[in-house]
């Protein structure tokens, strides 16, 4: 367990003046509440892979960790 988030807090990054800082998946512009948000709207998993290149099933994975670790956070962003 404690390796798993070890990967999620590598694998989430903040970094300023990217997305408003906002939660990003590796080193790209993906936010977090981004992925969130096109799944409460109805997206699914197989459709993000599709519409967006370079997203992998970890990068979800991580990003569905992520948003269950820091909820507040996720739903204030998408605000």
């Amino acid at each position: 367990m404690a390796t798993d988030l070890q990967a999620t807090k590598s694998w989430i990054q903040k970094t300023p003046g990217v997305c408003g800082g906002d939660a990003c998946v590796r080193i790209t512009r993906i936010t977090v509440w981004g992925l969130v948000r096109a799944r409460q709207l109805g997206a699914s998993e197989a459709q993000q892979l599709h519409n967006i290149p370079g997203l992998t099933h970890d990068d979800l994975r991580v990003a569905w960790d992520y948003n269950r670790q820091h909820p507040d956070e996720i739903e204030e962003q998408i605000r």
